[in-house]
């Protein structure tokens, strides 16, 4: 059973924060990539920002549960 915070992708409900966190990384990847022109620095900023979303909503999802 899904809740409304759930999308379900192929069958498989997941959280809407994990999906927020992947768009919000592949954003920062995109405009620090155009910005710098360079893979690493648009990488770990994509990667940090993603882990930093996904740990934030996630903590805040499951104090409202």
């Amino acid at each position: 059973m899904t809740t409304s915070t759930e999308v379900r992708i192929a069958g498989v409900p997941w959280p809407a924060y994990k999906l927020i966190a992947l768009a919000v990384g592949a954003l920062v990847l995109t405009v620090v990539g155009l910005a710098t022109m360079s893979a690493g620095p648009a990488v770990l900023s994509g990667a940090a920002a993603a882990v930093a979303v996904w740990l934030g909503l996630s903590l805040f999802s499951s104090s409202d549960a």
